[in-house]
């Protein structure tokens, strides 16, 4: 007698062979309960963060390249008007004067912090007395309001009582018109710009150099390494992330400079030396009311910025490659 295949009988749950793709069900009942409440509840934990941004930040954002099509004023009508806004900014010789002067502060005041940051964070991660003191009086200007140091430092800078021109006499050397000089405005700015945006460098550095790995550091000495030589061998290359994202942070920060500026030189400076992008793009909206003007100038500056964190992501890649 002759027995006939039977064919096997599906287990609950599985398909049966040769059904192809198990049935949408199946595939949806995959995550447990308790796997799509945490889903739930992590949307809905997020969601004031997401609201934040889309009311803020995207939003604002449309409206701004909207704005940079037309001719609003806030007086008046509005008029389309194309690309006519950007074609008279990338004319203008005070936007390509700012423009100049947001990268000259860009690259002088970005590696000068930087490096200062870095030297501290190595010598504030050694065993000092009064370690927690240091620490806390580099970071303090962080978290200072910008306008009431700029107040500060605008009686440092003053000609005549300013704490500056007091120390220059006192080395025996001449005074210097920080703020109404054109060659030593912009100086003047970049030097408030480095040492209030020293102590979040520093704290990013510190916390990257306190998790370079004992071991190494016990090994490289063990081997005859010096302190450069183990700085250089061993520390620098655990700090290429924790550097990688001061300098764009800080790159995109250094674009986006105002505060100091406008309260230093509240005029752009003697003949637009401190005139920076923001600071042109805020004296054309609300001092002349050229608000769509001021929107294609703001894009071209977020442009700018897009552009110099691509170039910089790319290095990061070739880096790792």
């Amino acid at each position: 007698m002759t027995l006939l295949p039977t064919a096997s009988r599906p287990r609950p749950g599985h398909p049966a062979r040769g059904t192809g793709s198990p049935p949408h069900d199946t595939v949806r009942d995959v995550r447990s309960p308790g796997q799509r409440g945490q889903r739930r509840a992590g949307w809905v934990l997020a969601s004031p963060y997401l609201v934040h941004v889309l009311v803020f930040t995207a939003i604002p954002m449309v409206v701004a390249v909207v704005l940079s099509l037309t001719d609003y004023g806030f007086l008046g009508g509005t008029h389309w008007v194309g690309l006519a806004n950007y074609t008279e900014a990338l004319g203008d010789p005070t936007f390509r004067k700012a423009t100049l002067n947001t990268v000259l502060y860009t690259i002088v005041a970005v590696p000068v912090t930087m490096a200062i940051a870095l030297g501290v964070a190595v010598a504030l991660n050694q065993r000092v007395r009064f370690q927690r003191v240091f620490r806390a009086a580099f970071y303090l200007p962080q978290v200072t309001a910008t306008v009431a140091i700029a107040l500060v430092w605008k009686w440092i800078y003053d000609p005549n009582i300013g704490l500056a021109n007091v120390l220059l006499s006192f080395l025996g050397l001449g005074e210097v018109h920080w703020l109404t000089d054109p060659e030593w405005a912009l100086p003047a700015v970049m030097l408030l710009g480095v040492w209030q945006g020293l102590g979040a460098k520093m704290i990013i550095y510190l916390a990257a150099l306190q998790q370079v790995p004992r071991e190494l550091l016990e090994a490289a000495r063990v081997d005859g390494a010096g302190r450069w030589q183990t700085f250089r061998h061993v520390t620098w290359p655990m700090l290429r992330p924790a550097t990688f994202f001061v300098l764009v942070t800080s790159v995109v920060g250094a674009f986006q400079v105002f505060d100091q500026v406008y309260v230093l030189t509240p005029t752009g400076g003697p003949l637009h030396s401190t005139d920076v992008l923001t600071f042109d793009i805020y004296m054309n909206a609300f001092d002349g009311l050229r608000f769509g003007y001021a929107s294609a100038e703001s894009v071209l500056l977020l442009l700018m910025i897009g552009v110099v964190t691509l170039f910089s992501l790319r290095l990061r890649k070739a880096d790792e490659t």
